[in-house]
């Protein structure tokens, strides 16, 4: 089982249900170091002044806080502890809703809550009581010095905690310059067959089938490199045309779309290709 960083007791109500927090992602991103073309030398980095050029001892660097036209203000480590939050090892139940009501915006990062050994029955009481109501919880707790918002919910008899935004953390869609809906307000029969594309392109939500073809690549690229094989120049996609027929475009998809459902190639479509081509044009 994963490292615990953090424990603590989930409170509901007059309950405290004793937990760990560990972490329910394991980001696989291929990360590479900075080496100096010339001798292959690992790269490191210098805290250098931009003042006077000279490189800078850890201890004598303090945290800043910008104010703009080059102006800071100096915080000393002391002084945020005075406010740190209170770490009170408990994450507080203040109210249930439904998951639906929640946009996935506000959701930051996901950690499962597993039990501490003496915790097993009130632990299950706890889940199978959300699972049966469709309901998530939503707290507040405290991990290393910041204190977080976050709701808890049961899945597959475990409780994920997943920490959230807060709302003034969250770009309004109303700032983002998108043209008015009556301005391009699509036609009923453009609608129509919007509609039909998207269920033709409906299933089951099927995580396995899913993976992360680039970074596959990638690896690949990096075995091969190791075993001092010629790397193929692979030439720049073209970029995509802008669409110019909506009405075309929609029908060539959905076409596709509909063929790749029932398993029939590409010369199965018949009439249907034209649009394809007007699309493509």
């Amino acid at each position: 089982m994963p490292r615990a960083i953090w424990s603590g007791s989930v409170s509901f109500g007059l309950v405290n249900v004793p937990v760990k927090l560990v972490t329910a992602t394991s980001p696989k991103d291929v990360r590479f170091h900075q080496l100096h073309d010339a001798d292959g030398g690992r790269i490191n980095q210098k805290r250098v002044c931009s003042v006077d050029g000279e490189e800078v001892d850890y201890g004598h660097i303090v945290k800043g806080y910008d104010l703009g036209g080059g102006r800071y203000v100096v915080i000393d480590p002391e002084e945020l502890r005075t406010i740190d939050p209170e770490s009170t090892r408990t994450i507080d139940i203040e109210e249930f809703v439904d998951l639906v009501d929640i946009d996935p915006i506000y959701f930051e990062h996901s950690y499962y809550l597993v039990p501490d050994e003496r915790a097993a029955k009130p632990y299950a009481l706890l889940v199978e009581a959300m699972a049966g109501t469709g309901k998530v919880a939503l707290g507040r707790f405290v991990l290393r010095t910041k204190q977080y918002l976050a709701t808890l919910r049961a899945k597959d008899g475990v409780l994920v905690l997943s920490t959230m935004l807060y709302p003034d953390e969250v770009v309004e869609a109303a700032e983002l310059d998108v043209p008015s809906a009556e301005s391009t307000r699509p036609s009923e029969k453009e609608l129509t067959m919007a509609r039909q594309l998207v269920e033709s392109l409906s299933t089951q939500w099927d995580p396995s089938k899913w993976h992360d073809d680039y970074r596959e690549r990638v690896l690949e690229l990096i075995d091969r490199k190791a075993e001092g094989l010629e790397i193929a120049q692979v030439p720049e996609p073209a970029a995509a045309a802008p669409v110019v027929d909506l009405m075309a475009a929609l029908e060539a998809s959905l076409a596709a779309a509909r063929a790749a459902k029932e398993g029939t190639g590409a010369d199965d479509v018949g009439s249907e290709r034209s649009p394809a081509r007007r699309a493509s044009a």
